[in-house]
This record gives C-alpha cells, sequence and structure tokens, in this order.
C-alpha cells in the first residue's frame, strides 16, 4: 500500500513514496481508502524528525497527515456509525509512526470520521477536520458569550479563518489581523475590525479595544507577545502548548486536538456548517502523493492562502 513518508528525518526531500503494510482492522474501527490528505504546518514537524521522541513508535517509516477525505471501505465489529461503505468521508488521524493520512488506506475510530459535505470534492473535504475542531475546541474552551469581543491571529490561515467564521456564527464581534494583502480576505471571513499583522497586533488591537478583547484566538502562535490585547480575566487560546507568562490572571487553554479527535458529532456538525455556507472550505493547491515533497516545499516557502492537498 502506498504512503508519502519518510525513512529519515529531514527537510522535503526527505518525503518521498513508500510501501507499507494494510494496517488491521479491529473492534469500533472504520477502514477509508484515502483519496486526499491535507498539508498542514504539523506535518513538516513529523517530517523532520521534531515529534519523533513523544512518538511512542521508535522507528521508520514515519507518515504524516492528520487530514483525510476518500470513501468507507470497511466498517469493524460494533463501530458505532450510520455510514455505509461506499460513502464519501473525512476524516481525522492521530499519526504515530506509519499511522499518519498520507497513505490510500487508513484505519481510524469509527468517531473520527464524519459524511464529506456535499457538494465539495474530496479534495475541499480534507482541509476541514484537523484546523475545524482545533478551531471548535478552542472556541469551546473560552466559552465566550454573544456580544463579547475576540480577537484571532494568523487570521488568514485555515485555523484561522475557521475560528474567524465559528465565531461570527455564533455572535461574537471578531477583532483579526492581516496582512495588507490578505485584508479583504479576513473581511470576507466575517472579521468585522481587521488589523496590521506584525510584532505590534496587541497595541493595534488596543486602538481599537481600550479596555481589551474579551478573548484571543493566537493561530499564529505569538504566545506571550499577544497577551497584552487580552482584559484582565480574559481567555486565550493557544496552538502550540503554550500556557502563559503567569504575569496576569489570563485564563490560557492550551488546545490539543487529538481532545476532539474522536468527538463525531462535532465533525458532523463542520459538516452541516459547510453545507449552510457558514464555513468556507479553501483548496490552494493539488498534488499527486508522488510529489508531497514538492507540495511542502510550497509550504515551508510561506504565503499559502488555503491548503494545499495530496491526492491518491
Amino acid at each position: 500500500m502506498r504512503a508519502a513518508g519518510v525513512t529519515e528525518f529531514g527537510g522535503p526531500e526527505a518525503l518521498r513514496l513508500i510501501d507499507v503494510p494494510q494496517e488491521p482492522l479491529g473492534p469500533g474501527q472504520v477502514r477509508v481508502r484515502v483519496t486526499a490528505a491535507a498539508v498542514n504546518p504539523t506535518d513538516t514537524y513529523a517530517r523532520n524528525g521534531t515529534y519523533a521522541q513523544r512518538d511512542p513508535v521508535k522507528e521508520f517509516p514515519y507518515v504524516p497527515g492528520m487530514d483525510v477525505a476518500g470513501v468507507l471501505d470497511e466498517i469493524g465489529d460494533g463501530a458505532d456509525t450510520d455510514i455505509h461503505v461506499g460513502e464519501h468521508v473525512m476524516g481525522i488521524v492521530v499519526p504515530t509512526g506509519a499511522h499518519g493520512g498520507y497513505r490510500e488506506d487508513v484505519v481510524l475510530p469509527a468517531g473520527s470520521i464524519a459524511r464529506a459535505p456535499d457538494g465539495v470534492g474530496d479534495a475541499a473535504a480534507a482541509t476541514l477536520p484537523m484546523n475545524g475542531l482545533t478551531a471548535r475546541l478552542a472556541l469551546d474552551r473560552m466559552a465566550l458569550q454573544p456580544g463579547q469581543v475576540l480577537a484571532v491571529t494568523g487570521a488568514a490561515g485555515a485555523f484561522g479563518g475557521y475560528v474567524v467564521q465559528l465565531a461570527k456564527s455564533e455572535g461574537l464581534t471578531v477583532v483579526a489581523d492581516a496582512k495588507p494583502e490578505d485584508e479583504q480576505l479576513v473581511r470576507d471571513l466575517g472579521a468585522d475590525v481587521v488589523v496590521r499583522r506584525g510584532d505590534d497586533v496587541a497595541a493595534r488591537i488596543r486602538e481599537e479595544f481600550p479596555d481589551g478583547v474579551d478573548g484571543l484566538a493566537d493561530g499564529s502562535v505569538q504566545d506571550a507577545a499577544v497577551l497584552p490585547a487580552v482584559k484582565d480575566g480574559g481567555a486565550v487560546a493557544t496552538v502550540r502548548g503554550y500556557r502563559g507568562d503567569g504575569q496576569r490572571d489570563l485564563r490560557v487553554f492550551p488546545v490539543m486536538v487529538r481532545d476532539y479527535a474522536e468527538e463525531q458529532a462535532e465533525l458532523d456538525r463542520l459538516r452541516e456548517l459547510v453545507e449552510k455556507g457558514v464555513i468556507t472550505l479553501r483548496v490552494a493547491q493539488t498534488f499527486p502523493a508522488a510529489k508531497a515533497a514538492e507540495a511542502h516545499r510550497r509550504l515551508e516557502a510561506g504565503g499559502v492562502r488555503g491548503r494545499l492537498v495530496l491526492t491518491f
């Protein structure tokens, strides 16, 4: 079975097509024939070895990838799903060793998949699970109320864009950052106020909201630099494990998407929001799996808006 993975850690050139065994299907699991796998920044850390020490699997090959879409191929005993074999699905993968999304066949817990949204192709569906669930988890942890103000950094990215759209659908006021060339994109996503991206973004947010914002989703991973934008007692959601500087009584929530990796109802709710036009799926470019290295080079070069997607 084909996968795009590494037999030694390194730069994009380390990523190539390899053969991996088909995974056994256990109770409560489903098998997905993967046709599309989104490429995310976290995948580059799996490829270059950053995550190797925390992975319980300690041998090559390693296969990156947290987002897949394709066709439900097999259902294991006792799997709790109303999806039928042959239906198009999307799923989130918690990678470990050769178990990653960049493979043409993957076994997942039944709770990690949902039907793909109607009217979109598999490439677009593959861009939703990981970043969509991360955005959902961030908002759930902060628990802001309608009318409160949320700041979003990295708003032009996948996570940030989903946060903006979900927050607006729930009655929050959103202030988001953007480069000049991304300002219209971020406004189109629904941001009420757009400030210029940069090291001084916290000060720019304070110019617009002098008392500070009620919550902050830090998609651009600026950590301590953006905390001054948040009022005392406010909430902060971070995506790389940052826990705050302890200087003020901020409520800091390091968001780990694995906490929602089997929340099928949440993933299915995201599907419904896509079908209602609340969430926009953005595919920047597709690459055949054999060109996974090229996709990683493109991602690391920066400036990608939307997701790069591998196809099988």
